[in-house]
């Protein structure tokens, strides 16, 4: 380790740094830190801060070619960068919040869980040069000559809503274990905390079920367009689990029904009232397929399914989907949903659907997704349910931004990323209780999306803006503010390698 003197911390006004989502309280001083090769990392004594500190050493590692000191301890010391897990801090009121203090001599980072530190540490990123995103040294010179410093400022930080979520439809497109990933990566720098994986559909049948192999023998070999499908194992879809897990995001399975089924009723005919397997499906339309809810088989199917996905699944809640069942009638539809809904309670997850299934008759345990009918979405809400946000006009990541977006749809209409971000989720559903507003949700449906390259230009930047609301109190929602910091990251997006796409609202 080099014993050369620290060199004299250079202040950096927080305003050079893009902060997105936008911290609740921060307050500045003149003394900011600079990291150096003689600066120490101490990462606590549990094993919970010790892995958001290895996090930081590594990616600080890649990034400048230093190794600093690493000590699983807590102490007071000079020149040095501290993780801390404190269960009794008074001033943060939520699991994920943190406090982030950056003075001349020592960057402490604080939480009361993991999940509040591994927030508070991707704002500790944005604090830094955008040289931190790199995945290697730029060049030889890059650890003497970019000066690693954080503004002097102290930030406590709370999240806006509990659930920050964004969903990736890998039934109408296949996506590769590496994709998914990729997209968990990106999604946890703006404290997203819910991949909803929007497994199956018409189009294909993406999760493997032991006891049914054709679903996936037959059902997964489709895709839209007749491009190739593909499907995940259990065991790649536990380390997609365990993946999200270590970035803080909890993975919320859909398995969509009684509609969007046609990749299960082409695998298995028996689930058809008539006996008879569908063709596989390669279009674009919805509504035409069902279940046969008459058939005893057909719980016996959905029993299976649900009972291995619930082993395979860490997180509380199993999406039922519930959307667009059109050729199902009123009454069949809630007497399937009813015992859909009874058998992922017998598995000990609750119900998550879009926010049709209220019909059904739902519990307060259950979450609705409000996507177009805010009618509907608020008769759920008045049996007890909790919602999230996800209106199509503002939220859904595969509507085109201008008419000659190269991808997307248009049945929404236009997204633009001021539209975007420019909507108070506290006022769209009006008769609801706020406090039944538990959070937003960027989907990306995959008609049109068929590469990694295709996921991130439809996805950044929207789900920025989407991720700010969600986290940041409305009190800090500015578009002006958002739109200055938004251009600012746009160098960082390019070092980290995101195809996003170009606006000239940010130019």
């Amino acid at each position: 380790m080099s014993c050369t003197p620290k060199k004299t911390a250079v202040f950096v006004p927080i305003s050079e740094r893009a902060l997105l989502p936008y911290p609740n309280e921060i307050v500045t001083n003149d003394q900011g830190f600079l990291i150096d090769q003689n600066t120490v990392i101490y990462a606590g004594t549990s094993k919970e801060s010790q892995a958001v500190a290895k996090m930081f050493s590594d990616r600080f590692q890649k990034a400048s070619g230093w190794s600093l000191v690493f000590k699983n301890e807590n102490k007071v010391s000079d020149n040095s960068i501290h993780f801390e897990i404190t269960p009794s801090i008074n001033s943060i009121s939520d699991k994920e919040g943190y406090i982030l203090d950056a003075s001349k001599d020592r960057i402490v980072l604080k939480a009361k869980a993991a999940s509040g530190l591994f927030r508070g540490l991707q704002t500790f990123y944005q604090l830094l040069p955008d040289a931190i995103v790199a995945d290697s040294v730029v060049n030889d010179t890059i650890a003497t000559d970019t000066f690693w410093a954080v503004p002097g400022t102290t930030i406590t930080d709370v999240p806006e809503y509990v659930y920050r979520g964004a969903m990736l439809d890998v039934a109408r497109h296949f996506f590769s274990v590496e994709d998914v990933k990729r997209f968990i990566d990106l999604i946890a720098i703006y404290k997203i905390n819910t991949l909803h994986l929007h497994l199956t559909d018409d189009q294909g049948w993406r999760i493997e079920i032991k006891s049914w192999p054709k679903l996936t023998q037959i059902g997964g070999t489709s895709a839209v367009g007749g491009d190739e499908g593909g499907f995940y194992t259990q065991e790649q879809y536990r380390d997609i689990v365990a993946y999200a897990k270590q970035h803080h995001i909890t993975i919320i399975p859909e398995i969509d029904m009684p509609g969007h089924t046609n990749a299960a009723l082409a695998s298995y005919p028996e689930l058809n009232c008539d006996g008879k397997a569908r063709s596989l499906y390669t279009g674009m339309e919805v509504g035409f397929s069902t279940l046969c809810v008459d058939k005893e088989i057909t719980y016996t199917f959905l029993d299976d399914v649900i009972r291995e996905l619930a082993l395979m699944t860490d997180g509380d809640y199993i999406h039922l989907g519930g959307d667009e069942s059109h050729v199902t009638s009123k009454e069949d539809y809630n007497l399937f949903l009813t015992k859909a809904q009874a058998i992922v309670k017998k598995y000990g997850k609750n119900v998550m659907g879009w926010e049709d299934i209220q019909s059904a008759g739902i519990s307060d345990e259950t979450i609705i997704q409000h996507w177009t009918n805010s009618e509907i979405a608020t008769l759920g809400a008045k049996q007890g349910a909790s919602i999230v946000l996800s209106p199509a006009p503002k939220t859904y990541l595969d509507m085109k931004y201008t008419q000659e977006t190269k991808l997307g749809l248009t049945w929404a209409g236009l997204t633009p990323i001021d539209s975007a971000y420019i909507w108070n989720p506290k006022s769209l559903l009006r008769e609801v209780d706020p406090s039944q507003i538990i959070g937003i949700e960027s989907p990306l449906w995959t008609e049109t999306v068929t590469d990694m390259n295709a996921i991130e230009y439809m996805v950044f930047p929207r789900l920025i803006g989407h991720a700010e609301l969600g986290w940041s109190n409305a009190s800090k929602h500015d578009w002006e503010s958002y739109k200055r910091r938004l251009k600012q990251h746009l160098d960082r997006l390019k070092m980290m390698k995101v195809d996003y796409y170009t606006s000239s609202l940010v130019q």
